[in-house]
């Protein structure tokens, strides 16, 4: 996938620049047929839509009419703002179709498809990884290898990290979620509704 490997196979003849996506090669090519009409008599700075030239001039006005209501921080874009307020929200809105990982602006989730190569591939399936660290736990789905034991109940995980979310189970520092009919203990009440339905 290009947006993981870095490869940037369209390239815009008029600059140089180049794209992993063509639609976007065709956005930023309308760039240079459109001329700027409209400049800052203050910096000489130029630009296409008169929209643009009047958020510039806030740059030497100083103006930043979007002010949060949660914070009070003030910016000179509506946009801005709106980037900003996922912060108090926590709504991440661009995932990454690969990994799975979200993040709160479209530049972010770009910034993150361009990380680096994936060097460390499985001889198995063809699998890459960036680390060589992910590329070891993923070998363990093919061999079986499951190196990390519970000591309450034995049972075992491919991961540490998954040994450790387990542990959680036997602890006595969080509510259980008890089956009325069995007795078995779960520490999420939404799998104790799944073990239930099971009973339907």
């Amino acid at each position: 996938m290009c947006t993981h490997s870095g490869e940037r196979p369209f390239q815009c003849s008029d600059c140089g620049k180049s794209f992993y996506k063509q639609w976007r090669l065709k956005m930023h090519a309308s760039t240079h047929q459109t001329p700027k009409t409209f400049t800052c008599d203050l910096c000489g700075k130029s630009f296409r839509k008169a929209v643009n030239l009047k958020v510039h001039q806030r740059v030497h006005t100083g103006e930043r009419p979007y002010s949060c209501h949660e914070c009070g921080k003030s910016f000179r874009q509506a946009l801005n703002l709106k980037i900003h307020q996922r912060v108090h929200t926590g709504e991440r809105p661009y995932s990454c179709r690969e990994c799975g990982k979200s993040f709160t602006q479209q530049s972010s989730l770009n910034a993150h498809g361009r990380t680096g190569e994936r060097p460390f591939a499985c001889e198995l399936c063809g699998k890459s990884f960036r680390q060589a660290g992910q590329l070891k736990i993923h070998r363990r789905v093919h061999t079986g290898e499951r190196p990390f034991s519970c000591r309450e109940c034995g049972k075992s995980f491919t991961q540490q990290s998954s040994l450790i979310s387990h542990g959680r189970t036997h602890s006595t520092e969080r509510p259980f979620y008890i089956c009325d009919r069995c007795g078995k203990r779960y520490a999420d009440q939404r799998n104790l509704k799944l073990h239930k339905c099971g009973f339907s």
